[in-house]
């Protein structure tokens, strides 16, 4: 376990619930941003840095959300390396979303596609779409309202896991 990260103050052997994490990474602050607001949309969720996340921590029934910037059209080297990663433990069981923050062009690149591609690889069940959120300029601001988008999307997420849903083929 990665001492001083949030995991380390919980004890998944004597669970009754699930577990919500929305780790991210973020260079400039927008990222962190949108995670901190999904986290506190999701009850008792935390947002984990990717340095301070634990994939041992995860178990069948919890949620992971991950998020992370556009980094040259895919995510971060950090987040890339715990997909991988979490691909080699397996995801059986495990509910995810993913969201990157990107600049608002014609041609920008798709970091929250392969995080749910990658996510799905390693097995764990998709609750919602990938979701971008936009930044002005590549350093942000993040864009007015996508804020509020996020509490949306976590909402749809929280949403999306009450509801009965037909076993993938």
């Amino acid at each position: 376990m990665v001492e001083g990260s949030y995991l380390d103050s919980v004890d998944f052997r004597e669970r009754t619930d699930m577990t919500t994490i929305v780790l991210y990474d973020s260079a400039y602050g927008n990222t962190r941003t949108i995670a901190e607001e999904v986290a506190s949309h999701l009850g008792g969720a935390a947002a984990v840095p990717v340095d301070g996340f634990d994939a041992g921590a995860l178990h069948p029934g919890d949620l992971l959300v991950v998020g992370s910037p556009i980094n040259g059209w895919r995510p971060t080297p950090k987040i890339s390396k715990v997909l991988d990663d979490l691909a080699g433990r397996g995801l059986a069981g495990v509910k995810a979303a993913a969201f990157d923050t990107r600049v608002k062009l014609f041609i920008h690149g798709d970091a929250a596609g392969k995080m749910i591609k990658a996510l799905k690889s390693a097995g764990a069940s998709i609750v919602g779409g990938p979701m971008a959120f936009y930044v002005k300029g590549s350093e942000g601001p993040l864009l007015s309202g996508e804020v509020e988008r996020a509490a949306a999307w976590a909402a749809d997420l929280e949403a999306a896991q009450a509801e009965p849903r037909e076993p993938e083929s």
